[in-house]
């Protein structure tokens, strides 16, 4: 980091650039705020070569060209978009508002659609997050390597990544993969191995069965951890425990895995397996702000990503549930409609119709002029 960095303030900023992290930025920035989206690069989303389970993708999109299109998308939108790391952050609320802070009041639920029907949330009017937007925000700061970013809201969408065994490893999506869920499929009809030796490593190979019969448990040498029933369910079902380590892997022309070798000289085929030596939470930028982590390292949130810290969301794989695209492009849609709820000057609270009159036709819309010209640029209605 330079010793004066460049310093840019925006309404809203998103750090992590994957399909979470680009969800959150383009519904903030299409819901009128100014924002922000800080991408280092890489990521789970990034090694996918190709796209599963998302509708409107075909199945040759890979993770890459997913990533890049939806970068473009928000640039024309007016997001700004940054390569950075964030090293640090710090959040502070300035002294001359913590009086009214002392004093919440009871406010809508971001569960109320717009069509007048009503998803039951309970709100804590207690806590801080549930403030009505009479209340002005913390400053929150983060320090990238040449910009300092000062954010009334922030988005963490930094996910987990994957713990990877010891090598020899087949190519990562060329027989070595990590969700279940997306890749299951492509592997109806062939042998399969599941590498690890826990509680879940033995759960997927049970799964897998639904989809193969043929199913290899590899533990490597290392002893199982599973439980005794669970080793009940494994002696009972057709899966073969192989305990030897891979000493060796052999692939096609065309670079898939076709089988892997084992110290003791045997060797098995296999068109692709699943890794399961658990997650490694990008949890330090949430845990730095004092947000609430789950036992599992993830970030706990409510049902809209929001944290336990006024005004810092989390979305993706860094929070509990299944780590798939459609689920993190969901997250990231919660969080932006969220903070629009949060964010939008319109309709004028009561109290502050009392104290600013009826709002004058010139205030409205209530986009900044930026977007708004942007929005304007950007539909035709010819």
């Amino acid at each position: 980091m330079t010793d004066n960095p460049a310093h840019e303030e925006f309404d809203v900023v998103v750090v992590g650039g994957g399909p979470a992290g680009l969800s959150a930025a383009l519904y903030c920035t299409r819901l009128g705020n100014q924002t922000a989206l800080i991408n280092r690069g890489g990521g789970r989303a990034a090694m996918m070569q190709d796209v599963h389970n998302v509708i409107g993708i075909t199945e040759e999109t890979a993770g890459k060209e997913l990533l890049s299109t939806g970068v473009e998308q928000l640039r024309e939108y007016g997001c700004t978009v940054y390569r950075d790391v964030i090293s640090s952050c710090s959040t502070e609320t300035p002294a001359s508002e913590s009086e009214s802070k002392s004093a919440p009041t009871e406010t809508r639920s971001e569960s109320d659609s717009e069509d007048g029907t009503n998803s039951t949330t309970d709100i804590d009017t207690s806590n801080p997050n549930t403030l009505d937007n009479t209340t002005a925000p913390p400053q929150i700061t983060l320090s990238g390597t040449e910009t300092t970013y000062t954010a009334d809201y922030v988005v963490l969408a930094t996910g987990f990544t994957d713990v990877r065994p010891d090598p020899p490893l087949p190519r990562t999506g060329r027989g070595l993969h990590y969700c279940l869920h997306c890749d299951a499929y492509m592997f109806i009809d062939e042998p399969v191995y599941v590498m690890g030796s826990s509680e879940s490593a033995a759960h997927v190979a049970a799964i897998m069965l639904n989809f193969t019969d043929t199913v290899d448990l590899l533990t490597r040498g290392d002893p199982p951890t599973w439980s005794d029933d669970t080793d009940t369910v494994l002696k009972t079902h057709p899966i073969d425990i192989i305990h030897e380590d891979v000493s060796g892997v052999q692939n096609g022309a065309d670079g898939w895995l076709t089988a892997l070798e084992f110290e003791d000289g045997t060797t098995r085929e296999y068109t692709g397996g699943f890794a399961m030596y658990g997650a490694d939470y990008n949890n330090g930028l949430a845990n730095e702000l004092g947000c609430e982590l789950n036992d599992d390292g993830t970030v706990a949130v409510d049902d809209h990503g929001q944290t336990s810290v006024e005004n810092v969301y989390a979305v993706g794989d860094l929070t509990p549930g299944h780590n798939q695209v459609p689920i993190a492009l969901a997250d990231g849609a919660k969080a932006g409609i969220s903070i629009h709820w949060q964010r939008r000057p319109f309709p004028r609270d009561l109290d502050l119709l009392d104290e600013l009159g009826p709002v004058r036709a010139e205030e409205v819309p209530g986009l900044p002029d930026e977007l708004l010209e942007r929005a304007i640029e950007f539909h035709t209605y010819d």
